[in-house]
């Protein structure tokens, strides 16, 4: 039974958050708060973990196989609970791939399945989308769900 199964992906809840995500993640890159790849962000919550307000992980249907990676989020998900760092686990990679945009021409492909969205200590970030997105975090939390599920549909 994949996650999609599991929650439903068409409900008005889902896709008010769904679409913060989507504003979350523009805004943060647009700002240059968003860092993107599994092991640029293992590096940045070494370094830095009170930076870090949300950790997005990604996968689509073909990813439930690859153990490496379920792997790195198992150890992801444990180090954002240890520090408070709100998490959320989306499907969806084509749509994640257009919200952010091709990478600069002759750039290495970018490695989406993980996103971290920082908030630089010397600036009061405040973001309605992130308000959102950490409220569902929080009542996902409420009733046992650690880690809250959105799905990123094309548009």
């Amino acid at each position: 039974m994949t996650l999609e199964e599991l929650v439903p992906c068409d409900s008005s809840k889902m896709q008010a958050v769904s679409e913060a995500v989507e504003r979350v993640l523009v805004a943060a890159q647009r700002q240059d708060r968003l860092t993107v790849g599994v092991y640029e962000s293992a590096k940045l919550m070494n370094v830095d973990p009170d930076s870090v307000v949300l950790c997005v992980l990604a996968t689509d249907e073909e990813d439930e196989g690859d153990i490496a990676l379920q792997i790195h989020f198992t150890l992801i998900q444990a180090f954002c609970c240890d520090n408070d760092i709100h998490i959320l686990r989306v499907s969806g990679m084509q749509r994640l791939a257009s919200i952010l945009g091709d990478p600069e021409p002759g750039a290495e492909p970018r490695d989406l399945h993980c996103l971290l969205v920082t908030n630089p200590h010397t600036d009061a970030w405040k973001s309605q989308g992130l308000a959102e997105v950490a409220s569902y975090c929080a009542e996902s939390r409420d009733r046992n769900q650690w880690v809250p599920y959105v799905c990123l549909q094309e548009r």
